[in-house]
C-alpha cells in the first residue's frame, strides 16, 4: 500500500488493520499529552476504537477524499497525519496531524505536513488548504506558519474539547494556480 520518503529514516505509510495494536499503543502512552488537543483520545479506550478509525480512513482513500497516513521514524511509529475528507467541489481540504512527544521538536510534522501539502497542490490540483487548531496549542500553529499558511482568524468557541468549547484558529494557503 502507500508508502513514501520524507527525508532519511522518516516515512508517511498508509494505515492498515495490521497497524492497529501498534497505533493504540502510542496513542494509549501518549494519552496526557495527546488529549489536551484532540478530543478523539478520551473514546479511544481499545484497539476495537482504532482498529474502527483505521478502516474509516481506508474508506475514506477508498471513495477518493483523501487519506491518513501513520508517519514513522526509524520503524517506529510516531504519529498520523492526514487529509480531513476533501471538498472536491470547492477543491479545498483540511490537514490534520499528531505526534507521540518524544518525536516533537525535530522538525518532524513539517516536514510531513509539507509533503501532503506539495501532494494537494500539484498533484489534486487543489485551491485551498487548512490548518485548523485549538488556541493555545502553540505547536500546531507553528508547523502551519513554518510551511507558509496565512493566520485567517479565530473561530470564537468552535471546538469542544472534553466539555468545554476552545477559540479555533485557522490557517490557511491558497493554491498557485
Amino acid at each position: 500500500m502507500f508508502r513514501l520518503e520524507v527525508r532519511s529514516g522518516v516515512e508517511l505509510r498508509m494505515l492498515e488493520d495490521r497497524h492497529t495494536d501498534e497505533v493504540f499503543a502510542v496513542v494509549d502512552a501518549n494519552r496526557e499529552h495527546l488529549r489536551r488537543w484532540m478530543p478523539w483520545v478520551d473514546s479511544t479506550i481499545g484497539p476495537d476504537a482504532t482498529r474502527q478509525y483505521i478502516r474509516k480512513s481506508l474508506d475514506q482513500f477508498a471513495r477518493n477524499e483523501g487519506f491518513v497516513a501513520g508517519i514513522r521514524v526509524d520503524g517506529k511509529f510516531a504519529g498520523c497525519i492526514g487529509y480531513l475528507p476533501i471538498d472536491w467541489t470547492h477543491r479545498k481540504v483540511e490537514i490534520g496531524y499528531w505526534l507521540a512527544q518524544e518525536f516533537e521538536g525535530q522538525g518532524l510534522m513539517a516536514a510531513c505536513a509539507r509533503v501532503l501539502v506539495d501532494h494537494a497542490l500539484e498533484v489534486w490540483k487543489l485551491h485551498r488548504l487548512e490548518i485548523r487548531c485549538v488556541a493555545g496549542n502553540t505547536r500546531s500553529a507553528a508547523v502551519a506558519s513554518r510551511l507558509g499558511f496565512q493566520w485567517e482568524g479565530t473561530l470564537r468557541q468552535a471546538f469542544l474539547l472534553r466539555g468545554e468549547y476552545h477559540d479555533l484558529h485557522v490557517f490557511s494557503m491558497v493554491g498557485r494556480s
